[in-house]
């Protein structure tokens, strides 16, 4: 068989299994080179809804990581024992489903060797831990109510939610004290539901009244005037979209600019809120309250801030995906800065080693500030990265960020506050099974 046909039939992973021993045989001179490069790429599996209605949690934090490698690599890419290695994402779309999940963590692991996952979390959690636990892999989730004590190579190193979303309701309470009554709506899933224990402790903490218990909606729904109506009834001050997926926050937000309503919205995002107030109108969403900022606003140029050139991140995204910025397209690449910083200080890819290193010391560099790894009162593990978070309003049509407040704060002053309705939810790490 012919050197060419030899080659043809070789797969890439093939080709650079067998390469070494074909070079010592002399048949393919010259590509020693190239196979010891190919050798030192590091391979980070990015494993989260990229299809479907939660693909606005996964799709734009993929696309982040590949601007967030091409300028690492640039660089020199990651150093480890002194030799530099280039790094790759691997997706995988789970489709926010748990067996697919869990097929995918097994194929990233096997077949393509990662030596860390990132997830969005939540409902397919479930799906992956046993993998976890059976392998030991490094995995990542954007939701710390994932976590319990079993969760050990479970990390929550950018996103606390929904504990953030204390932040918007206290900036609420201290900036506008008129408002006194709030009603609330969800998508009754893993992450609907920790999100309304967390809004109804801040609103409690805030002294706001909840009017109703918060409405739960099946997440097949797709008309939303008859939640609106039924929201809206009894005239609140404050609509709390709680963490509505996007797929539900625009049709929402368009059902209370249809039926007159006039009062304060808050949410946990606003993903493609442009969008919005293209269907609404720039005077119905001035002063919407929500979690995440765009990274063209020069808060993010203050000291203390972790996440490198944040201007510049968001000029390239945007010029790549125009229109897709949303409130992860930063946050996974904000936690490769953790990973690389601990694998670089372990002088190791490997999973335990990483998280040892990242976890030495106790703290870490978020992108917010300077956090603490915390969670054992609350999740049975001190695995979330815990600081400050932005609070963010629209003004004129635009993002801003109006304060940086600390989530420590507020939960050593109402702390048994949350756990009350965390249980009243079932959402304690010791409640889940």
């Amino acid at each position: 068989m012919s050197h060419k046909r030899i080659l043809s039939a070789l797969t890439r992973r093939g080709f650079l299994a067998a390469a070494s021993t074909l070079i010592g045989s002399g048949l393919l001179p010259g590509i020693a080179t190239r196979v010891h490069a190919a050798d030192k790429v590091i391979r980070i599996g990015f494993l989260a809804p990229l299809t479907g209605p939660v693909a606005a949690w996964g799709k734009p934090g993929l696309d982040g990581c590949q601007i967030w490698a091409e300028g690492i690599n640039a660089a020199g890419g990651i150093t480890i024992d002194g030799e530099s290695h280039t790094v790759e994402f691997v997706g995988y779309d789970n489709e926010y489903d748990p067996a697919k999940a869990r097929t995918g963590a097994t194929k990233l692991i096997r077949e393509d060797e990662v030596k860390f996952i990132m997830m969005l979390g939540g409902d397919t959690w479930p799906g992956v831990q046993p993998v976890a636990d059976r392998t030991g892999m490094l995995f990542s989730t954007l939701l710390p109510s994932d976590l319990s004590p079993e969760t050990t190579t479970l990390i929550a190193p950018a996103e606390v939610h929904p504990i953030y979303n204390v932040t918007g309701v206290e900036w609420l309470a201290e900036n506008k004290p008129d408002l006194k009554t709030a009603v609330m709506c969800a998508q009754d899933d893993a992450l609907g539901l920790p999100s309304v224990a967390t809004y109804l402790a801040a609103f409690e903490a805030a002294g706001i009244e909840m009017q109703s218990e918060p409405l739960l909606f099946d997440p097949a729904t797709t008309d939303f005037a008859p939640v609106v109506t039924k929201l809206i009834s009894g005239n609140p001050d404050i609509v709390c979209l709680d963490t509505c997926y996007s797929d539900y926050v625009h049709p929402i937000c368009e059902q209370l600019f249809q039926q007159g309503y006039k009062g304060q919205i808050i949410s946990c995002t606003a993903d493609f809120y442009d969008q919005i107030i293209e269907k609404t109108s720039k005077e119905f969403m001035e002063g919407m309250i929500f979690q995440f900022p765009d990274f063209d606003d020069p808060a993010l140029n203050a000291e203390g801030i972790n996440f490198k050139d944040p201007n510049k991140f968001f000029e390239v995204y945007n010029e790549r995906h125009p229109g897709e910025w949303g409130a992860v397209s930063w946050e996974y690449a904000s936690i490769m800065d953790l990973w690389k910083a601990g694998a670089e200080k372990a002088g190791s890819v490997e999973p335990d080693a990483v998280l040892a290193a990242m976890k030495d010391g106790g703290t870490g560099l978020h992108a917010f500030g300077e956090a603490k790894w915390w969670g054992k009162d609350l999740f049975g593990i001190d695995n979330a990265l815990v600081g400050n978070w932005p609070v963010v309003v629209i003004e004129d049509g635009k993002a801003v960020i109006k304060a940086m407040k600390s989530i420590p704060d507020w939960y050593d002053k109402h702390g048994e506050l949350l756990k009350k309705h965390m249980t009243a939810y079932n959402q304690m790490w010791n409640q889940r099974g």
